[in-house]
């Protein structure tokens, strides 16, 4: 299935848009361009946009948290089989198997027993701009390409482009 397919029928999609999951006040999670712009989904604003440098500081910050959250997630690949390439069992099943490795790797981390290595995630440098990508990146990944189609529309809300102007002011 496609990101859209499967961020529009999870069940976390329908928690977020019916408010339930009890979530810190003004907290919204970080999307790229694919996913929908939501008022607890933030979005970068459209390069096809003439941006004004508020924006491009706004969608670079929202790079960088992005940045971090993937390098958790190449991490976790890195360490565990099991996420590159497709989870091929029920839903309990993966939520469990997520649950386990998460743990582990607290406990691995925790106790020092397995310690990333710098070259492992992505390093920024700051004088030029330039970014070197981790070593987690080139672990090869089985179907999942060919899964990554962009699930947005143009049919945010009002609510959600107002609250993503605010963050960047």
């Amino acid at each position: 299935m496609n990101d859209s397919h499967i961020w529009k029928k999870a069940k976390f999609c329908s928690a977020l848009e019916r408010n339930n999951l009890e979530l810190p006040n003004k907290a919204v999670f970080v999307g790229d361009d694919a996913f929908p712009l939501a008022t607890y989904l933030m979005k970068p604003y459209s390069r096809h946009e003439g941006l004004e440098r508020k924006q491009k500081i706004f969608n670079y910050r929202l790079s960088r948290a992005r940045r971090i959250i993937e390098n958790a997630f190449g991490i976790m690949a890195s360490r565990f089989r099991v996420y590159r390439k497709p989870i091929s069992v029920s839903l309990d099943k993966t939520d469990s198997i997520i649950k386990a490795t998460c743990a582990l790797h607290n406990w691995l981390q925790t106790n020092r027993i397995y310690i990333n290595t710098p070259e492992l995630v992505d390093e920024e440098d700051f004088s030029s701009g330039t970014i070197r990508n981790g070593s987690w990146r080139s672990i090869p990944t089985v179907g999942v390409d060919e899964l990554m189609t962009p699930l947005s529309s143009n049919n945010y809300s009002r609510n959600a482009k107002d609250l993503r102007d605010r963050y960047f002011v």
